[in-house]
């Protein structure tokens, strides 16, 4: 089995990929860069590629299917930047990863915690020399309704780690988890969106959920609400969003994602002037804490989605069954 690995990145993933090929007695090559017209034909003769967010639509997968590859595997647990469908014509299969929840729902917890007391515009103010109380006063998690949409492995985890807080909790899924009606009652969206103090996403990204907060979602929340998405940008309508946070009814946002965040986050744009927007608008606000899609960052977690994908390939080499097959 050979296997080529694509924006591998060698500060943190590439000990972890030498670690389990040799483990598996794979040969394998990668380049640190994004699968492009450039560099694709260095996994000329590799049957197994491995990518991380980029973009691969159907003239990527044909260049890709044309140089002999045909396993492919994310090392993320989103797939919607892969066209599986067309892949899947391709005869090509397609696979994920899985990793610990802890990281993403501690860190939608840390969000939380510094939209209710206002970190962002403290530390601010703290660089000013500025050290008065006027204006920082916070709110107590342990008193807020928090509503969590989707809980699967990391919405349920976010309740079950919530649950040393105190707070009440509303969930909201398509499909009612047992582990999460240990620490929280299920309700309809209406009824979450009406009686929670803070909305916390966990959904994944899928035609039908698309802007699933919009300016109707937005109108029903009580007035102050502070939102969380650590799951995918296009769950919010960023112009909804912005709307509520500039009528004031909508407190406070922890964003971990956008939308439109393809070709900015996990990039150094540092020098660069950009065209969005919508981040621009949403950095101004004081009430907004915006981090570039890093919550799932963590050792453990970087491990384990090298070690999934990678088992994932050698799963479909060997004609075994890969657990993380998105069919």
């Amino acid at each position: 089995m050979k296997l080529f690995a694509f924006s591998l990145r060698e500060y943190d993933e590439k000990q972890y990929m030498d670690e389990i090929c040799g483990k598996l007695g794979i040969e394998y090559s990668y380049t640190p860069d994004y699968p492009s017209d450039k560099n694709l034909e260095l996994c000329r003769g590799c049957e197994c590629v491995t990518i991380i967010t980029s973009i691969t639509d159907k003239p990527m997968l044909d260049k890709l299917y044309a140089l002999g590859v045909r396993y492919l595997a994310t090392r993320s647990i989103g797939y919607e930047h892969i066209d599986v469908d067309y892949a899947h014509s391709l005869g090509m299969k397609v696979s994920n990863v899985g990793y610990s929840p802890n990281s993403v729902a501690n860190y939608a917890i840390l969000l939380m915690m510094m939209c209710c007391r206002k970190i962002t515009h403290i530390l601010k103010r703290a660089d000013l020399q500025d050290y008065s109380l006027r204006g920082k006063i916070g709110r107590d998690l342990s008193q807020c309704t928090v509503g969590v949409i989707g809980t699967g492995r990391i919405g349920s985890t976010v309740m079950k780690h919530l649950s040393g807080f105190g707070c009440p909790m509303l969930a909201y899924d398509l499909y009612e988890n047992d582990e999460a009606k240990k620490y929280g009652r299920y309700v309809d969206l209406d009824t979450l969106l009406r009686e929670s103090d803070i909305i916390t996403l966990h959904a994944p990204a899928t035609g039908d959920n698309t802007h699933m907060i919009d300016d109707q979602a937005i109108a029903r929340m009580k007035p102050g609400v502070i939102l969380i998405n650590t799951a995918r940008g296009p769950l919010v309508d960023t112009d909804a969003l912005i709307r509520g946070l500039e009528s004031g009814k909508i407190g406070a946002a922890g964003l971990d994602v956008i939308e439109h965040e393809a070709g900015l986050y996990y990039l150094d744009r540092m020098n660069d002037i950009l065209d969005n927007h919508d981040l621009a608008l949403l950095r101004s606000f004081p009430n907004v804490v915006i981090t570039p899609h890093t919550a799932f960052y963590t050792n453990q977690s970087v491990r384990e989605m090298v070690e999934n994908a990678v088992k994932g390939l050698y799963a479909f080499a060997a004609g075994q069954e890969n657990p993380f097959e998105i069919r």
